[in-house]
């Protein structure tokens, strides 16, 4: 591991194999995997997880939006990218780079059709979105007739798969909810397979799917949270490993009398003569506000130490009274203790949350031996 000398998010690809080859055990040998590598890779680096990914044998990336999928073939990456939220105005893009559309609507397949006729492509790659009950994106079963309609006939597009995302896989008192999503999905997909005259895959799963509804694998699953270590529950959370770990240093110590105060609007005054560290980083690197005031604490040389006072743009300060540390010393913020998980929990958040927003001007330092 690396010894920081600055504030820097540490991602471990031994971690994230780890991870990939647990999740695999989860899966028939047949089943099609699909990474998730949308939002720099959940805050980490899109294109080293990628290529990591595509090293191991992923069958498939994901992204949210276009441009993600643009900066992978940038970075070289040539497994298929499925484009979870593809946008009009971004068709030519799309296109260009041979990424593949979820389409979820009719107006969207029409005027994506339309691109293609105006470029004279033939069969291309396009994925059928569902709404089984989530109610984000998705074709309704009213949809359907008009969705045969357009694609049946039409050699401009094939359909590579069709999928639908589920609400709550982690809980299992939604379990009959979900079982209802997945008979949803079941029939939908049953009406458009009856008439094409090829088999286009079918998934529907996402990490806590995959843990918690094997028998609904389909042809291929979507993993991207349990890629980086966090399973949704804490049973299989001590079986993944932790990808990214964010630390910094002691910048500066201070020594505080009764009465004095830490930062802005003297959030914090000291009762009792204490000392302080001042760290590098604050909410422009995605420690937000809500973590100041003692709600949440770092590591030390293995021991905690709250943040006291408000959180700054740039900077941190921490209660080091009963701790043993010098200017310059390593500081974690989140790794292993405390995990994401739990210091997103200091303020009322989810690991995803967190991860995603780490700034990009903290350095990504890569692991992989």
């Amino acid at each position: 591991m690396a010894k920081a000398t600055e504030t820097i998010l540490e991602i471990d690809l031994n971690a994230l194999e780890h991870n990939y080859r647990f999740l695999r055990s989860r899966i028939h040998p047949e089943t099609k995997f699909l990474g998730v590598v949308k939002a720099f890779a959940y805050g980490s680096d899109a294109v080293k997880i990628a290529k990591k990914l595509e090293y191991l044998g992923a069958d498939y990336l994901a992204v949210a939006y276009a441009q993600e999928g643009v900066d992978l073939r940038n970075g070289g990456i040539q497994l298929p990218i499925l484009v979870l939220h593809p946008q009009e105005a971004n068709f030519d893009n799309i296109v260009a780079h041979h990424l593949e559309p979820s389409l979820y609507s009719i107006k969207l397949l029409k005027t994506f059709l339309a691109k293609l006729e105006q470029q004279n492509r033939k069969e291309y790659p396009i994925h059928i979105k569902f709404n089984t009950g989530l109610n984000r994106l998705g074709f309704s079963e009213k949809d359907i007739p008009e969705l045969l309609e357009i694609v049946v006939d039409s050699n401009e597009l094939k359909i590579v798969s069709m999928l639908s995302h589920l609400a709550a896989t982690e809980d299992f008192n939604e379990r009959n909810f979900t079982e209802q999503q997945i008979r949803r999905f079941k029939s939908m997909v049953a009406l458009i397979e009856e008439q094409l005259p090829y088999r286009p895959m079918k998934h529907i799963l996402n990490t806590s799917g995959i843990l918690n509804y094997p028998e609904a694998q389909f042809d291929m699953v979507r993993s991207g949270i349990g890629l980086y270590g966090f399973g949704n529950e804490a049973t299989i959370d001590v079986l993944l490993k932790h990808v990214v770990t964010l630390k910094t240093i002691i910048a500066q110590i201070h020594t505080l009398a009764p009465n004095e105060s830490v930062g802005y609007n003297r959030a914090y005054k000291s009762n009792t003569p204490i000392v302080t560290a001042t760290l590098p980083l604050g909410h422009a690197d995605g420690i937000g506000r809500q973590y100041g005031n003692g709600k949440a604490y770092v590591s030390i040389n293995g021991q905690r130490s709250p943040i006291i006072g408000n959180v700054c743009m740039d900077m941190i300060m921490v209660d080091i009274t009963q701790i043993d540390c010098q200017e310059g010393d390593e500081v974690i913020i989140f790794g292993s203790h405390p995990n994401a998980e739990e210091f997103a929990s200091f303020a009322g958040t989810i690991s995803y949350e967190l991860l995603t927003g780490i700034s990009q001007r903290v350095k990504r330092v890569i692991i992989d031996v």
